[in-house]
Parts: C-alpha cells; sequence; structure tokens
C-alpha cells in the first residue's frame, strides 16, 4: 500500500494511540516496582542488584535486535526507565508528597528540540594519562581511525579524547587553554531548525550546518567569552556510529583559522 499526505492525520492518530498505551504500561511498570520495594523494605533487601540490572540490560538489546530495533536506542529508553524506578524504590521509605508538574514546560526553541549531550569532546596534553585515567573510573576504550583521539563509552555517557599528536591546531589550543573541555555536543531533532532558532537569537556561529559521510548533521556555536563554553549540536540522520576524528579535527582546524 502506497501511503499519501492524505493518510497523515489517520497516521498520527495511531501514533498517539501507541504513545498512550506506552505510558500505560510505563505506569504499570511504575506500580510493579513500588511492589518490589514493599518486598525489598519488608526482606531487607539490597535495592539496587547489580546482575540484575545486566541481565536487563543485555536481555532488552537482544529483543530490540530481534525487532529489528537500534540496540543502542533501546539501551537508552531502558536506562532511563530504570534510573526512575530506582528512584521510586529509594523513595518508598521516605514518602512525602510529590511535587505538582505541569504538562507544558517548553520554553524556547531549544527547549522544543534538545534530547540530551550527546558526547563531550576533550582535548589532552597526553592521550595515554588520559585514556588511563578513564579506564580506571570504568569507561571502556576504543580507538578511532584517527591514532590521536580515542572514544570513551560508559552506558550512554560518551566523552571524545584528542591528544596534540602532531596536529597543530589541537596543540594551539592546548598552549592557549590546557587540557580540558574543548566542546559540548547537544543531540537535537533538527540541526537546521536549531541553526534558525540561534540565528534569529543573535548567536554568534562558528559553522554552518555540516553533514558527514555518517549522516550526522553538526553546527557549533563560537566559544562564548563570558562562560568559556562552546556547544555543538548534532542530529542523527543515519545510523548511530561513533563521531569520527575527521570531525572532531575538522573542529580544531575551524577555530585556528579564526
Amino acid at each position: 500500500m502506497v501511503v499519501t499526505m492524505s493518510d497523515l492525520e489517520s497516521l498520527r492518530k495511531d501514533i498517539d494511540e501507541i504513545d498512550k498505551a506506552i505510558v500505560e504500561l510505563l505506569a504499570k511498570r511504575m506500580d510493579a516496582c513500588r511492589s518490589i520495594a514493599e518486598v525489598k523494605a519488608r526482606t531487607k533487601a539490597q535495592v539496587i542488584q547489580p546482575e540484575r540490572v545486566r541481565n536487563v540490560l543485555v536481555s532488552r538489546r537482544q529483543w530490540a535486535i530481534d525487532a529489528d530495533i537500534d540496540a543502542d536506542f533501546a539501551d537508552q529508553i531502558f536506562r532511563a526507565i530504570l534510573a526512575e524506578t530506582h528512584r521510586i524504590e529509594l523513595l518508598h521509605d521516605r514518602g512525602g508528597e510529590a511535587p505538582k508538574k505541569d504538562a507544558d514546560t517548553l520554553t524556547s526553541a531549544l527547549d522544543t528540540v534538545a534530547v540530551r549531550i550527546d558526547h563531550v569532546v576533550v582535548a589532552v596534553t597526553n592521550l595515554d594519562t588520559a585514556t588511563s585515567f578513564l579506564e580506571t573510573v570504568g569507561f571502556s576504550l576504543e580507538n578511532s581511525s584517527d591514532p590521536g583521539i580515542r572514544v570513551a563509552n560508559a552506558g550512554g555517557v560518551t566523552v571524545v579524547l584528542v591528544g596534540p599528536d602532531g596536529d597543530p591546531a589541537v596543540r594551539k589550543h592546548l598552549d592557549e587553554h590546557g587540557s580540558g573541555v574543548q566542546h559540548i555536543a547537544i543531540e537535537v531533532l533538527n540541526a537546521k531548525f536549531v541553526q534558525t532558532a540561534l540565528s534569529e537569537a543573535g548567536i554568534p556561529m562558528l559553522t554552518d550546518v555540516v553533514v558527514d559521510a555518517a549522516g550526522h548533521e553538526q553546527l557549533f556555536t563560537v566559544k562564548d567569552p563570558a562562560t568559556g563554553v562552546q556547544i555543538g549540536f548534532i542530529s542523527r540522520t543515519g545510523h548511530r556510529e561513533a563521531i569520527s576524528g575527521d570531525n572532531v579535527r575538522a573542529l580544531f582546524r575551524a577555530l585556528e583559522a579564526l
């Protein structure tokens, strides 16, 4: 069957019904967690049980793979659910009245499309030492196609380490600022939408929207002199892949050209 624009409203109604069912299932899951909290309280059982958490995450990833859903996407969802259920279990003995919340809390264009912190890029003078620190903390490290860049992951948290390694642009940045966060990348629903909103707000931009071979749409603000913060925005229009070394180095070279 060929779907046309005339079917759009009906399809949106279908999505609304599916989303409502998801919320109802979440409510059912939270009720089950409250019951579990009561059992744990009576039996003095440990609230967080790492082996159970690991089994949940691994099995849900496999369920997602079997259903042809991106496993990393499913992993993000279930980590958020587990964090909420853990909060509920710990709250069980504290009681108290929950604060009232509103449905519509969106205050800006960015607030409408921002999803999460996608990754943080950190420039370091010694790549091996920085890598060792993150490994000790518990991050899994992987080499990128660029030997001077390593990507650290832990539960969906991504830190990109960039060493000097013969790159004048990175060396210049390190000479001027030392080791530290170079920029924070925020995942957004649509990079072009953000670009328009930032332009209307008069925010100085370092780049236009740039699309790489993996389908990452990215743009960057200039570093704010008051806070020292530089923000990148990323929208994924292709497969979920790690940011390439070429992307990261291109940003440093753009900064050097200023």
